[in-house]
C-alpha cells in the first residue's frame, strides 16, 4: 500500500510540475525542452526507484538484429561515448558508481543498465509526445529543440545501455564461472 501511494504521489507531483512548466515557459523554446528533460529525469528516477522492479522482461535481452552492438556502432555510439567522456559525465558516474571487479558489482551494474534504459525509455516517450504536440501547434522548426535533446538525452543513452549490457553479461558469466 505504501509503495502504491508513493508511486501515485510521484506521478501527481510530476504532472503538477510539468503543468507549471507548460504554464510558465513557452513550449516552443529551447529552455522548455531542456527543463522538461531534466525535470522528467528527476521524477522518473524517483518513480523507478520506488517501483523496485526486478526488470526481468525479455525486452532487455540482446536481440539478433543488434549484431553484438554493430548496429549501435554504425549509429555513432562510440562518438556518443567520447562525448560523455569529453563533457565529464563518465567521471561523475564512475565517482558515484565505481566499477569493481567482483560478481556482485557486475550484477549491480547489469541491473543498473536495465534501470537506466527504462528511465530513458519512459522519458523518451513522454518528450516525444510533447515533441509531436509542439510540432503540430507551433511548427516543425519550433519542435527541433525537443527532438534534438530527446535524441541526445534519451535515445542515445538507451542505445548505450543496449550496447553495454551484453558485454557486462559476458563479464558476469565469466566471473560466475570462477
Amino acid at each position: 500500500m505504501k509503495k502504491t501511494l508513493t508511486l501515485i504521489l510521484i506521478a501527481i507531483i510530476t504532472i503538477g510540475s510539468i503543468y507549471a512548466l507548460v504554464v510558465y515557459i513557452k513550449m516552443d523554446g529551447f529552455s522548455f525542452a531542456w527543463i522538461l528533460n531534466f525535470l522528467l529525469m528527476l521524477f522518473v528516477v524517483f518513480f523507478t526507484d520506488a517501483l523496485k522492479s526486478p526488470l526481468a522482461s525479455p525486452y532487455y535481452n540482446e536481440k539478433g538484429w543488434e549484431q553484438r552492438g554493430k548496429i549501435y556502432e554504425h549509429l555513432g555510439i562510440n562518438l556518443f561515448r567520447k562525448l560523455l567522456v569529453w563533457i565529464g559525465w563518465e567521471k561523475v558516474i564512475r565517482k558515484t558508481n565505481p566499477i569493481e571487479k567482483n560478481t556482485n558489482a557486475l550484477m549491480n551494474l547489469y541491473y543498473r543498465t536495465k534501470k537506466s534504459e527504462l528511465d530513458h525509455l519512459i522519458i523518451l516517450v513522454i518528450v516525444l509526445g510533447f515533441n509531436i504536440f509542439v510540432a503540430f501547434k507551433f511548427g516543425l522548426i519550433k519542435s527541433l529543440s525537443l527532438l534534438i535533446l530527446n535524441v541526445l538525452f534519451n535515445l542515445y543513452p538507451i542505445f548505450l545501455q543496449r550496447y553495454n549490457r551484453p558485454r557486462i553479461k559476458r563479464a558476469l558469466n565469466l566471473s560466475q564461472r570462477r
